[in-house]
């Protein structure tokens, strides 16, 4: 048989054929004077195995090692790892599609944000905020909360969001605070009454969060979320941290 026909009578293409040759799963046949491959039943034999190990799943370098094992004993093994990563695979799908199912009913109802999906403890925290005025600070706070909803590890979240759960119960004294040194400069004496307003609302545990540089802006994440306030904004949250700061030293 030529590849063609020996690819046909499996069920595979030509091209997945060569692609066994070079993967070493499946020996190069005895070529015809005219360089054609000539294959016969042993080799039919060994691609359709081939073909049923990668048909359950198994990667090459996992079907290479059970056609090494003569006496069946690397099958089994094999398998039993397919078996244990499909129940892992079917658990995580059952989660997700609870995840889902919840997302989808609130998008039904027409409590879906915008900018969702949000974690729970993210939702629970913007529920708790109620129904803000217009304002672009709290807009800029709202994103930084959905980037820190995914880039904060699933158990840090959980802690992070419940401290600043406590925070939101002043953002309607802190937002018109910060959104009116939005076109001033940093020495505006507004920054030290905003920063303590905004240093009040902040418990100690969330102070005590944060990376020691975080007022100085170290890092390139602090350095973007600062950039992003006009001077006088990024000059009063900078201050507010080093007010928690020096707040939780004192109290210790």
């Amino acid at each position: 048989m030529r590849i063609g026909e020996i690819a046909a009578l499996v069920g595979v293409t030509p091209r997945a054929v060569r692609h066994y040759h070079q993967s070493g799963l499946l020996p190069e046949p005895p070529r015809r004077p005219n360089g054609y491959r000539e294959y016969g039943v042993r080799d039919a034999v060994l691609l359709a195995r081939v073909r049923r190990l990668t048909e359950l799943g198994l990667g090459l370098d996992e079907v290479r090692a059970v056609l090494a094992d003569d006496e069946g004993r690397g099958l089994a093994e094999v398998l039993a790892e397919l078996d244990a990563d499909l129940a892992r695979q079917e658990a995580e799908i059952r989660e997700r599609r609870a995840r889902l199912s919840g997302l989808l009913a609130e998008a039904r109802a027409g409590r879906l944000p915008a900018d969702g999906p949000l974690s729970p403890e993210l939702s629970a925290l913007l529920a708790g905020l109620g129904e803000l005025p217009e304002s672009p600070m709290a807009a800029k706070d709202r994103q930084i909360l959905a980037l820190m909803d995914v880039a904060v590890p699933e158990e840090e979240r959980a802690r992070l969001m419940g401290l600043m759960a406590g925070a939101a119960e002043r953002a309607h004294e802190v937002y018109p605070l910060l959104d009116a040194l939005s076109g001033a400069e940093a020495d505006d004496p507004r920054v030290a009454a905003a920063a303590r307003v905004l240093a009040d609302s902040l418990p100690d545990e969330l102070g005590a969060s944060l990376p020691p540089d975080a007022a100085d802006g170290s890092g390139s994440l602090a350095d973007a979320l600062f950039a992003d306030l006009a001077p006088a904004q990024s000059a009063a949250v900078r201050l507010a941290i080093r007010l928690v700061g020096e707040r939780r030293e004192a109290n210790r």
